[in-house]
């Protein structure tokens, strides 16, 4: 019986047109460029405008991931999207961005997975089960946020930090043992809800609210920032333990984008270097569950991540949820 894995065949990525300095911020928040960068390394972060929707995002990266691979929509056997900032409650934004790439004739499964920043590896690893199972042969996953939409730009401790973007790829079967996703490895735990999460929601009645400050993002930075580096150094062990790897084996370590001292601590567990670290939190910020797949498309496109390559993705994420995915490209 031949095993099926699943490898990456083409990636995608989008970030709207509109970009927010840290000088910009600086104008309106008792803050400056050196303290945001000092303490985040984010110098800017891009900003989706009026009228573009989480949907419209991740349609873009989709149809550069789909002609990277060379292939149509109609061709794909799933739609995953990894989104906090789904269009709607329902439909699914999946089901839009189906409908919007043109792929419905096939009537293909579209759902959205929600893991907040980590979403985008939850996703990743439901699309390797699937195609192990033999339940599908080409998958479209997609990490796609308008966090923008979430922030209270009065609030110095989150509106630093977040951007908007969306990163996609294309998974399909293949029979070449020790390519592709080598294996995934996820975990949540929910007992940490307080230190990072949003204060409105649709069963409780609280939507978001500009002029009250109700609905959005709320963090407790420090309190994160050491349950993030703990969470990730265990998920670094546990992912090279179960795959006999030694730290010298990773080529490169693609992280979630979300503070470059969180970075630093995960390579530092590695003992990489940090030019074999893909870094894009300078100019994207944190874009949640799309910071993994548009740092990926980047490392791919400019030809630093090359065929054969060993790739530790990870991400840490309100929940909180964490997961890494190690990967042969």
């Amino acid at each position: 019986m031949t095993i099926r894995v699943a490898r990456i065949i083409g990636s995608g990525s989008y970030l709207p047109e509109r970009t927010l300095t840290n000088a910009e911020l600086a104008s309106s928040l008792d803050t400056t460029d050196e303290w945001i960068r000092s303490r985040t390394g984010i110098a800017e972060r891009r900003i989706a405008a009026p009228g573009e929707w989480t949907s419209d995002l991740a349609v873009l990266a989709a149809e550069r991931a789909l002609a990277y691979a060379g292939i149509a929509a109609d061709s794909l056997d799933f739609i995953l999207v990894a989104t906090t900032t789904p269009d709607l409650i329902f439909p699914a934004t999946a089901t839009i961005v189906q409908r919007k790439l043109g792929a419905t004739r096939r009537q293909v499964p579209a759902f959205d997975i929600q893991a907040v920043c980590a979403g985008f590896i939850y996703a990743l690893s439901m699309a390797d089960s699937l195609i192990r199972s033999g339940a599908a042969r080409r998958v479209l996953v997609i990490g796609a946020e308008t966090m923008s939409r979430i922030m209270d730009w009065r609030d110095r401790a989150t509106c630093i930090l977040f951007g908007d973007g969306a990163g996609a790829v294309i998974l399909e079967s293949c029979a070449e043992p020790g390519r592709g996703i080598l294996s995934t490895h996820l975990h949540a735990d929910g007992s940490y809800e307080e230190l990072l999460r949003t204060d409105g929601g649709l069963s409780r009645g609280l939507l978001v609210d500009a002029a009250s400050g109700r609905g959005f993002t709320h963090m407790r930075g420090n309190e994160v920032f050491k349950q993030a580096v703990k969470a990730l150094e265990g998920l670094v062990d546990e992912t090279l333990t179960a795959n006999g790897l030694e730290k010298s084996q990773i080529d490169w370590l693609v992280p979630h984008q979300a503070n470059i001292r969180i970075i630093h601590s995960t390579a530092k567990r590695l003992g990489m270097a940090m030019d074999r670290v893909v870094m894009t939190i300078d100019r994207h910020g944190n874009t949640s569950a799309a910071s993994v797949p548009l740092a990926l498309d980047e490392a791919v496109r400019d030809g630093r991540i090359q065929p054969g390559q060993l790739l530790l993705l990870e991400a840490f994420g309100g929940g909180f949820t964490w997961g890494s995915a190690l990967v042969r490209w």
